[in-house]
């Protein structure tokens, strides 16, 4: 989720497949490595159904923006295409629900990390580390490190080379090269097998797979740096399909490796499965790895959403003091207000140590979907008509709207769908507000 911003001829230098590529590495992160173990516990198996359903919804969501992209170049992407689709009430919406979303992700990434490191010390606290992890990934980006993009894409490497490393490892230990494995291997058969929950329990596991491929709005924010801008649908539908292919193969291993029963939301399904007599040192490895993958992610998304702060306040939808930075260089006061909110993720890591995870991860994913389906309803105001295209955002709207409802079946997700209802009406009063008074300084002005 890199904001690196700059026109030169370097930047508009992209392949489609290098885009493919950026996407596939920018998009894996803790919503995979931990997500995945909370959708297998809620729906069984059968979540790879659910994964495979949300590729497919991804794919229409990206495909709209870049499409929209190639024809309506825009530095603002998705929120200036919901401005100029519905006006600017819906321009501020759009970037705050963003904002927001990307906050509760920040959240969710920094609880992923503080399950992870408990991994090697049970006892600490879990905000500890939640404290720790946000204040290193707060000074980087306040410091504006520009060897930064040359590390992410180190640790984009390390983040691939961990799922093959995993993919490899259990192919070995299925096949008996390796023995010692914990579980005994057996895939289910039976329908109770597959759906464990019943169809309810996939249901309601189907938003957690949408949330594995979050970042797809970002990559259509980056598609104004290929060659050919034509070419940004090719790059999203090669990206997904190596995405779809990578999560259902490597939870299908997982799945056949583990019971359902060992499968929890404080412990990444990929751990679980590598234990072995034989191989105690692989497990401590790879959650090593899943930190470092993990903070990189989370890193992103802040440079992301500091930037989209930045954003809103120098298009008057947030406080100018917003935009504004300490020494001409800093952007202080954006990443004060984001501190506070992520503040408030570790105070509830602090009260709710045992749910805070399913709870901030399905807030953050609802916000993701509300962000998505803004940009299906811009696509049906900006791109031609065509019926194709009006079946697939349909289709992308009933699949988004599906795991919308799902969250309702669930009592972990339940909260989430309340806080994210919460924010939306909070942005919406203040939408409200802001436009009221707008109006009323251009009548004055008349």
């Amino acid at each position: 989720m890199n904001t690196s911003s700059g026109n030169t001829q370097d930047d508009q230098s992209l392949k489609w497949w290098q885009l493919s590529l950026l996407g596939v590495a920018g998009t894996i992160g803790t919503g995979y490595f931990l997500g995945s173990g909370l959708a297998i516990s809620i729906g069984g198996p059968a979540v790879l159904l659910a994964y495979l359903l949300a590729a497919i919804g991804t794919y229409v969501v990206f495909d709209a923006l870049s499409r929209m992209t190639a024809a309506h170049p825009e530095q603002g992407s998705f929120r200036s295409y919901a401005k100029k689709a519905f006006g600017s009430w819906a321009g501020f919406g759009s970037g705050w629900v963003y904002w927001c979303s990307e906050l509760l992700i920040m959240g969710s990434q920094l609880t992923a990390l503080s399950i992870f490191s408990r991994f090697w010390f049970p006892t600490i606290p879990m905000w500890i580390f939640a404290a720790g992890f946000g204040v290193v990934s707060l000074i980087i980006v306040f410091f504006g490190n520009k060897g930064f993009d040359r590390v992410e894409n180190v640790l984009a490497v390390i983040k691939m080379a961990a799922i093959l490393m995993f993919l490899v490892i259990a192919v070995a230990l299925l096949a008996g090269w390796i023995g010692g494995s914990k579980y005994t291997p057996k895939f289910p058969h039976s329908y109770k097998g597959l759906f464990p929950n019943g169809g309810i329990g996939l249901w309601s596991a189907f938003l957690f797979a949408f949330y594995a491929y979050g970042g797809i709005e970002v990559l259509g924010i980056m598609s104004y740096r290929l060659q050919k801008p034509e070419d940004a649908p090719k790059a999203g539908k090669v990206m997904l399909l190596v995405l779809a292919v990578v999560y259902i193969l490597s939870i299908g291993l997982a799945v056949t490796m583990v019971p359902l029963g060992a499968f929890n939301p404080k412990e990444s399904p990929f751990v679980l499965a590598l234990s072995s007599d034989h191989l105690s040192f692989v497990p401590h490895l790879f959650n090593g790895v899943l930190i470092i993958a993990g903070f990189s992610t989370m890193t992103a998304s802040l440079y992301a959403v500091t930037s989209m702060m930045i954003t809103l306040a120098q298009e008057g939808d947030a406080p100018k003091l917003f935009s504004h930075k300490w020494k001409d260089k800093y952007p202080l006061y954006a990443l004060c207000l984001i501190s506070v909110g992520l503040m408030g993720a570790i105070i509830m890591s602090l009260l709710l140590p045992g749910k805070v995870y399913e709870y901030i991860t399905t807030a953050a994913g609802l916000m993701l979907l509300y962000n998505w389906s803004f940009i299906l309803l811009s696509s049906g105001k900006l791109l031609k008509a065509g019926k194709l295209s009006g079946v697939k955002r349909w289709v992308g709207l009933l699949l988004i709207a599906a795991a919308v409802a799902g969250t309702l079946f669930h009592k972990l997700s339940r909260p989430g769908f309340y806080i994210s209802l919460l924010l939306i009406s909070l942005i919406a009063v203040c939408d409200f507000i802001v436009h009221r008074v707008r109006k009323s300084k251009l009548l004055m002005k008349e």
